[in-house]
């Protein structure tokens, strides 16, 4: 079984908010966007990638009749590849509409997804939106940002204090709609039982460190109760941008197929 809830405010300064989110109980899929560019491009963006990702994973879903125009990456599973396709799809789409549009050039949206398979997470990503695992207690990041910090400093002896704090943590390198190809990130794991995801927006994880959203991740509240606590602390510590937090918890027992 699975149970997840999402919620989204503009923030303490912006007028719009350019975040979209997903929580598709049908298909086990959860997704969060975070869109960008001037003229509501932003928010035309995030909704894009929204839809096209979740039209190509419902119309995949339990068929074969379909194609595969980015090909087959053959170390993930057939999921991973659907999830993965989906990803390239948004991409395309995003980036044909700015080509076409002279008002939507720049346009671009990051995304966060999960898709559950029984007990078999598949996670896809592009940008810097997040997804955290909670799992015996302990949370830990399972995407890694597409920034210039990021890249810089992989691997480095500072570790993650040292991207937290360089000047172009928040530089995307890569994000939908950008380019015509985009780097699509996609992984696979297994659940256990009582398992959480987060799936956030960087006007949650710019805000709130790991230990505190590791403290609010309770597996006695539920999820609305979480996700809404996230944003409102969030809010109240004076989050500039879009606030987005969805929270997903597995149960072994029935999960979704």
């Amino acid at each position: 079984m699975v149970s997840a809830f999402g919620v989204s405010h503009p923030g303490t300064v912006r007028q719009t908010n350019e975040d979209t989110f997903l929580v598709q109980m049908e298909l086990s899929l959860f997704l969060v966007a975070d869109g960008m560019g001037g003229h509501a491009a932003g928010e035309i963006a995030s909704r894009l990638a929204v839809e096209s990702i979740g039209t190509f994973v419902e119309r995949s879903h339990d068929t074969e009749d379909f194609s595969w125009p980015c090909g087959i990456d053959r170390a993930l599973s057939f999921d991973g590849n659907r999830l993965r396709t989906s990803l390239y799809l948004a991409n395309r789409r995003i980036f044909r509409l700015a080509e076409e549009h002279d008002e939507y050039v720049g346009m671009g949206s990051t995304v966060v997804g999960a898709l559950i398979r029984q007990n078999r997470l598949i996670i896809g990503h592009v940008g810097d939106s997040r997804l955290y695992l909670w799992s015996a207690g302990i949370l830990t990041p399972q995407t890694r940002d597409d920034t210039w910090a990021a890249t810089l400093l992989a691997g480095s002896a500072e570790g993650d204090a040292a991207i937290a704090s360089h000047p172009m943590k928040h530089v995307l390198t890569n994000v939908l709609g950008a380019r015509e190809q985009a780097e699509l990130h996609v992984s696979e794991r297994e659940l256990c039982d009582g398992d959480m995801l987060l799936l956030c927006s960087d006007g949650i994880h710019n805000v709130l460190d790991d230990r505190t959203l590791a403290e609010m991740m309770a597996p006695d509240c539920a999820v609305d109760v979480i996700a809404d606590a996230m944003v409102a602390e969030a809010l109240q510590r004076g989050a500039r941008d879009n606030v987005t937090a969805l929270v997903v918890r597995y149960s072994a027992d029935t999960a979704h197929g």
